[in-house]
C-alpha cells in the first residue's frame, strides 16, 4: 500500500474473555441483542427491532452464500486419520457453482490435517451411507505442493454437492472450540442462503428470521441478495506487526446485473449485512474504476488496489458502478464472477457503504480493522459498552448496527 503510515496490530486489540465467546446460538435468532451506534451516540436494543432502527431509506444487502460440510476424513490402514478441509475448487477461477454440481470426481484445494502421514503415491478410502445406497469415496494427491486432491466416487450419479452432504461436517469457527453437532448444519446457515461454496457462514446474517424480513417490507425497506463465498481466509489471524503488511486472502464473488441496477437506484442509502457483504459491495467500485480506465481484468481484484489512486483521480460511485452495468449489457451477461482481494483498513474511505449490520469479531483481526475504517477509532468504545453490558461475541453471538454518520430510524 502507498500510505507509508505504519498500523500497529496492537491498535486493534482488546481483551475477550473466553466466557464471552458464544459457543451456540440462542433458540430464537432474533432475539439477539442489538447494540446501535449512531453519530457517536450508542443505544441498546434486540435483534427484532432492527427495522424500527435503520434509516427509513435504507437498501439492504445480503450475501446469500451457503456454507458447505467441508471437513472431510478418511482413515489410513495404520489407523492414522487424515482431515480435509476443503478451501476452493482447483483452479480458484472455476465458478463455484459449476464446481458443486461435479460428479464422479472432483479436484479441491484445501488444508489437510495430519499431512505428514499421508504418503504420496497412497489412495484413500472411505464408504459413505446415503439413502439411496453406499458410496466408495476416494481421495488422492492431485498437486502436494499446492495442497491440492483429487477425489473421485461410485457411483458416479451424485454430484459433488449431494456428496459432501452425506461425507463432510459443517467447518465451525476454530474459536468456537468444540465439534460440530447435528443442529449446526441449520442454525450455521442464514435462512435466505442459497448458494453452496462457502466455508464459514456470514454470520451476521444468522440473525434474520422471517418475522424480520416481514417488518422490514411493511417498513418499506428493501433488499437484495449477491454472492460471496466466504473463505478459511476470513479466520486468518494477523502476524505483522505492520498490519498493512497482511497477506489478505482471496474470495468468489458472483454479482447480477439486478444487484448492479439495485445499487445504482439506491446510492447513499446501501447497508450491507455483514463484512462479506460489504467486501463485495466495496470491490464493485473499484471493478468499475478498473473499467472506466480501460485495465487489464478488470474483476480481479487486488489487496492494494483500492490505495494507490488519488482521491481527485477517482470517479464518483455512480460513474463506477455505471461502468459496471454497462459493461454486463455491452456483454449481455446476467451475472458476472469476480475474485477479490480488497483489504479495508482505516483510511479507507467507503464508496458504497452508509453504515453495516454486524457481529462483534476476534481481537486483532481483520474484521476489527474493517470496522475501524467504518467508524474509526470509535470501534473500541463500541467494543467496551457491549463488553459492559454483557453482549455474546462471535459467530453466534450478537449483534450490532453500525452508523457513522447521523441518521433517523423510521417512525
Amino acid at each position: 500500500m502507498t500510505d507509508t503510515q505504519i498500523l500497529s496490530l496492537q491498535q486493534f486489540q482488546y481483551d475477550l474473555p473466553d466466557d464471552r465467546i458464544a459457543r451456540f446460538p440462542l433458540t430464537r435468532r432474533d432475539a439477539s441483542k442489538l447494540l446501535v451506534y449512531r453519530a457517536g451516540e450508542i443505544s441498546h436494543a434486540h435483534f427484532y427491532d432492527l427495522p424500527d432502527q435503520l434509516p427509513s431509506d435504507s437498501f439492504l444487502f445480503f450475501n446469500n452464500t451457503k456454507v458447505i460440510p467441508a471437513r472431510l476424513h478418511f482413515t489410513r490402514a495404520t489407523g492414522a486419520i487424515i482431515e480435509l478441509f476443503l478451501l476452493n475448487p482447483f483452479p480458484a477461477e472455476q465458478p463455484i457453482t459449476q464446481a458443486m454440481e461435479a460428479t464422479g470426481s472432483a479436484i479441491w484445494q484445501g488444508m489437510i490435517g495430519n499431512r505428514k502421514r499421508w504418503k504420496p503415491d497412497e489412495t484413500l478410502e472411505t464408504v459413505i451411507p446415503t439413502p439411496t445406497g453406499d458410496v466408495v469415496l476416494t481421495v488422492a494427491w492431485h498437486d502436494s505442493e499446492q495442497s491440492v486432491v483429487r477425489l473421485s466416487w461410485q457411483p458416479t450419479n451424485l454430484t459433488f454437492a449431494q456428496l459432501i452432504q452425506y461425507a463432510g461436517e459443517i467447518p465451525l469457527p476454530p474459536y468456537l472450540k468444540r465439534d460440530p453437532i447435528d443442529a449446526d448444519r441449520d442454525t450455521y446457515q442464514t435462512v435466505y442462503s442459497e448458494k453452496e461454496g462457502a466455508v464459514a457462514a456470514p454470520t451476521a446474517g444468522l440473525h434474520f428470521t422471517e418475522a424480520v424480513f416481514d417488518n422490514l417490507n411493511r417498513r418499506g425497506i428493501g433488499h437484495d441478495y449477491l454472492t460471496l463465498h466466504v473463505g478459511a481466509g476470513t479466520f486468518q489471524p494477523i502476524k505483522t506487526d505492520d498490519v498493512r503488511q497482511h497477506l489478505m486472502h482471496t474470495e468468489q464473488v458472483v454479482y447480477s446485473q439486478q444487484n448492479v441496477r439495485n445499487i445504482v437506484a439506491n446510492l447513499g442509502r446501501i447497508i450491507p449485512i455483514g463484512t462479506t457483504s460489504m467486501r463485495a459491495l466495496e470491490s464493485l467500485y473499484w471493478m468499475g474504476v478498473k473499467l472506466l480506465r480501460d485495465e487489464a481484468n478488470p474483476f480481479l481484484l487486488d489487496q492494494e488496489y483500492a490505495y494507490w489512486l488519488p482521491a481527485e483521480y477517482q470517479p464518483t460511485p455512480e460513474e463506477a458502478v455505471q461502468a459496471v452495468l454497462q459493461h454486463l449489457i455491452n456483454t449481455r451477461q446476467e451475472t458476472i464472477i469476480a475474485h477479490t482481494g480488497i483489504y479495508i483498513t482505516p483510511g479507507y474511505a467507503m464508496k458504497l457503504c452508509k453504515g453495516i449490520i454486524t457481529n462483534f469479531h476476534q481481537p486483532g483481526s481483520t474484521l476489527i480493522l474493517l470496522i475501524s475504517a467504518l467508524i474509526g477509532n470509535n470501534w473500541r468504545a463500541v467494543y467496551d459498552e457491549a463488553l459492559r453490558t454483557n453482549y455474546r461475541f462471535l459467530s453466534y453471538g450478537d449483534s450490532s448496527l453500525l452508523i457513522p454518520k447521523s441518521e433517523r430510524a423510521k417512525e
